[in-house]
């Protein structure tokens, strides 16, 4: 090789190394967006506490006390994976868990009564959301974040057993609305972007991602009514999460384990494939992540059984 075609090698080398350095440094830029927070204005915070005078989507469901089918069978669920298995018997008392994911509008009522800061995406109008986002599921919420609010809100977040049992039912179906594969008439899930998967093109973590209105696809709701237990944002559970927990766990009202480094989340989210957004998928991710496809719903304890009151005398 000649003494030019070596120096322009050597260039080259420079500029591709300079490059992937400075592409780098985008991408770390963009998968920390959920630390860039906006600050409130004067006129920002009073518009705050203008919208939280807005009425919500917000509404109960009782799930009954009784027995469920919890977890994967592998000759009837091919996709399932070890996490879910073995598929057992749970019985769980009643409960009563949101029936929609906790939205923008209603967290930042708790925002507004606890002093927080603005969310990474409100960022309109001094550290508000667009009037359009306000029955979005909220994101950019850590586990942390969520566990305060449900107990702010005088509720708790579900056990993974309970959210389970509210997105399937008694009969182990695959899906909300039964086995049949999800489609994108029934949730919100499989949404690529403009050009390439998010996971793929972290740097689209920086845009607004889409996400709708909690109280659509009715015709995916839970046997329970339970809407978008499928797909929209994946949502914060209460359990830490273990892989091999179901080998050893209760058939009781299971709570999960008693310690742990991530805590669980279930149902998947817009960006996630059919496969992740069955029932009984499970995953886990440091209590600290806070993402734009991540949210959460609560839950209550119902203190008497209504549907096994003992008769009038």
């Amino acid at each position: 090789m000649c003494a030019i075609q070596r120096r322009k090698s050597l260039v080259a080398k420079g500029l591709l190394a300079a490059g992937l350095t400075l592409l780098s440094g985008m991408m770390a830029w963009a998968l920390d967006v959920s630390d860039i927070r906006p600050q409130w204005t004067d006129e920002g915070k009073r518009l705050a506490l203008q919208r939280t005078q807005w009425p919500t989507k917000e509404e109960r469901v009782l799930i009954p006390a009784g027995w469920f089918t919890m977890g994967s069978n592998k000759k009837i669920d091919r996709v399932a994976y070890r996490a879910e298995m073995p598929q057992r018997q749970v019985y769980l008392d009643a409960f009563e868990i949101d029936k929609y994911e906790v939205t923008a509008l209603e967290y930042l009522r708790f925002v507004v009564a606890t002093d927080r800061p603005p969310l990474p995406d409100w960022k309109y109008d001094g550290g508000n959301f667009q009037e359009s986002m306000s029955h979005h599921p909220v994101m950019h919420v850590s586990w942390h974040d969520a566990d305060a609010y449900c107990r702010w809100a005088g509720k708790r977040l579900p056990s993974e057993a309970e959210w389970e049992k509210a997105a399937r039912g008694s009969d182990g179906r695959i899906y909300p609305w039964g086995n049949t594969p999800a489609g994108l008439t029934r949730a919100n899930f499989g949404r690529t972007g403009a050009s390439g998967p998010v996971r793929d093109r972290p740097e689209r973590l920086l845009l607004y991602p889409p996400i709708i209105s909690v109280d659509k696809y009715e015709n995916g709701e839970s046997p329970y009514g339970v809407g978008q237990m499928a797909g929209n944002v994946a949502e914060w559970v209460n359990d830490w999460y273990e892989p091999e927990y179901y080998r050893t766990a209760p058939d009781r009202n299971p709570q999960g384990p008693s310690t742990g480094s991530h805590r669980a989340f279930r149902g998947g989210g817009w960006i996630d494939s059919t496969p992740t957004v069955r029932t009984a998928q499970r995953n886990g991710t440091a209590p600290e992540t806070a993402a734009n496809w991540l949210g959460f719903r609560c839950a209550a304890d119902v203190k008497t059984d209504l549907t096994h009151s003992p008769p009038k005398s």
